[in-house]
């Protein structure tokens, strides 16, 4: 892992480190103007009106209980344009979601909503460690998702050299590091752990090769062993970053250097936890899902817009000296619950127990299928070389070591089948850890 020096400085100190009664008070400045503002879009507009609803409604932070949620299911809907609340002249950008879980839902922003978004970022980036000058090699796609051109704008803002490498040919990424002397990059964390393979190939050691210092990691949820796993192969501290591409992309929330938590840019963004059935507020530190509401947007203000992102939310003093709250990792989705045997668990379990092995390698594979009518969960591990060049015994008592570490952890009893390095598909994207063969 790399050394950051531990100094706290700011991209934009009156702002990072603004007092909360200051900050709560520009927020309820903000919501107030949001509302004022959705009432322009033909979605919020009659919904509103029919609530009796108005911006003078709001008189603090907790009538914010009184507005609507909103669901990805009312984007679809209103699809394309029915979430907007500007004149079609004032759209630069529009990005969209593929759809493969649904109707496709298309997000738009004017040329403030990108400003205000890349310097979002830019101040996430320069938390994280990253200066002018420093070469930034952007491994997310491009295009219609979020993730590559948020990056890339926050980066640009700061003063980084950018390589847009964008997913895939991944020698090609490991050359372009040792020939541009990359210093930070942008990547998914299955990704980043699949890549270690291609560096031995390359003849490259990222640790005593490259002049990495900073990773950051996007796109899916990963665990914290997951995170420790990347850092010690590549040599890099690893910065968690939370964003969607609903409310804006990545840049809702991002580490700093103590890595004990996201802070929320509560300047831009208004956020909740929910009990995901009853949709009333959970206590602070307990996990719930988290409900956003946009403070800043033109194009598509959205109101209460329901994440499905499980995670709890913390406003305990960072010694970083940023006042925006934190968020925790996000443990997954509330509907990546899997049910087996008629205990819930999430994938992101299976992860912590796995990642923290030295035993265990870069990728894993949930397989959930039936037997004689009963569930039967398998979990596809791949484990060191060095492990397969003993003896069976130590793969018989590795095997049940990880059989018993998931079982404590899902309280599900798992068959385990080890497999050798590079066996499990690999994706450039994001990795697909679930095959779930019940509906067969």
């Amino acid at each position: 892992m790399a050394v950051l020096p531990e100094v706290a400085v700011y991209w934009e100190k009156d702002v990072e480190t603004m007092e909360r009664g200051a900050l709560e008070a520009l927020q309820l400045e903000r919501l107030r103007d949001t509302v004022r503002h959705a009432v322009n879009s033909p979605y919020y507009g009659p919904r509103l009106q029919q609530q009796g609803l108005s911006a003078d409604s709001i008189r603090s932070l907790a009538d914010i209980r009184a507005l609507p949620l909103t669901e990805k299911q009312h984007l679809r809907a209103t699809y394309p344009y029915g979430m907007v609340a500007v004149p079609r002249d004032w759209l630069v950008r529009m990005h969209h979601s593929s759809g493969t879980t649904g109707m496709a839902t298309a997000v738009f922003h004017t040329a403030g909503d990108i400003d205000r978004w890349s310097n979002l970022l830019a101040r996430s980036l320069y938390m994280a460690g990253l200066r002018p000058g420093d070469v930034f090699q952007n491994m997310m796609g491009y295009g219609l998702f979020t993730g590559g051109l948020g990056l890339h704008y926050g980066a640009e803002r700061l003063g980084c050299l950018v390589l847009p490498t964008g997913v895939g040919n991944s020698h090609r990424q490991v050359q372009f590091m040792k020939i541009f002397g990359t210093t930070g990059v942008h990547i998914i964390p299955s990704y980043a752990l699949s890549l270690v393979r291609v560096f031995a190939e390359a003849g490259i050691d990222p640790v005593a090769d490259l002049p990495l210092r900073i990773a950051v990691l996007g796109a899916e949820p990963h665990s914290e062993q997951a995170r420790r796993k990347i850092e010690q192969a590549w040599g890099v501290t690893a910065f968690n970053c939370y964003g969607l591409s609903e409310i804006c992309g990545p840049g809702v929330a991002f580490e700093c250097p103590q890595q004990q938590g996201l802070h929320i840019w509560e300047d831009c963004h208004l956020v909740e936890v929910l009990d995901p059935v009853t949709r009333e507020p959970v206590p602070e530190g307990q996990r719930g899902e988290l409900v956003i509401t946009t403070l800043t947007r033109e194009a598509m203000p959205l109101l209460r817009y329901c994440t499905k992102d499980l995670t709890a939310i913390t406003s305990a003093p960072c010694p970083c000296g940023r006042t925006h709250r934190r968020l925790a990792r996000i443990t997954g989705r509330t509907d990546d619950m899997l049910i087996v045997k008629g205990v819930n668990l999430f994938p992101i379990q299976i992860e912590q127990a796995l990642m923290g092995m030295p035993e265990v390698g870069q990728s894993y594979l949930i397989v959930i299928d039936r037997e004689n009518y009963v569930d039967r969960l398998t979990v596809q591990v791949e484990i060191t070389e060095r492990m397969f060049t003993g003896e069976p015994a130590e793969l018989e008592a590795l095997q049940a070591r990880i059989a018993h570490a998931l079982r404590e952890e899902t309280m599900v009893t798992p068959r385990v089948e080890l497999v050798e390095p590079g066996t499990l598909p690999r994706t450039e994207g994001k990795a697909v850890r679930v095959v779930d063969k019940r509906g067969d």
